[in-house]
């Protein structure tokens, strides 16, 4: 007993640097992060904007805070490729290193 007491009195003296160690930990530690209603609205309207371009056919749309992604039946297309980076970064602010745009499997249905 102690020694449990000698131990809890050398604590005591590094209690506030533990403390902050402590709270570094939790603070680097990865969120959850939860999609809101309005990040899904967002999605759904990007996805319509983008599925009324040309030759951009069905689209789908996941964005977060560290990027986007496009998967689209007409990303083959280089044109349809760059008009897609466009309006997606115009749209989120996020830059063209972190849109990436890929071809929609013909295989879906299956």
């Amino acid at each position: 007993m102690n020694s449990w007491r000698e131990w809890i009195k050398k604590l005591e003296t590094y209690k506030y640097p533990l403390l902050i160690i402590l709270i570094g930990i939790f603070l680097l530690l990865p969120t959850r992060e939860e999609k809101t209603e309005a990040a899904v609205t967002a999605e759904k309207a990007l996805e319509e904007v983008l599925a009324d371009s040309s030759g951009v056919g069905k689209v789908r749309v996941l964005v977060s805070e560290k990027g986007a992604v496009v998967v689209c039946e007409g990303a083959e297309n280089a044109a349809v490729r760059l008009d897609i980076l466009r309006a997606v970064g115009s749209y989120t602010g996020l830059g063209s290193d972190k849109i990436t745009i890929l071809r929609m499997s013909s295989l879906k249905g299956r």
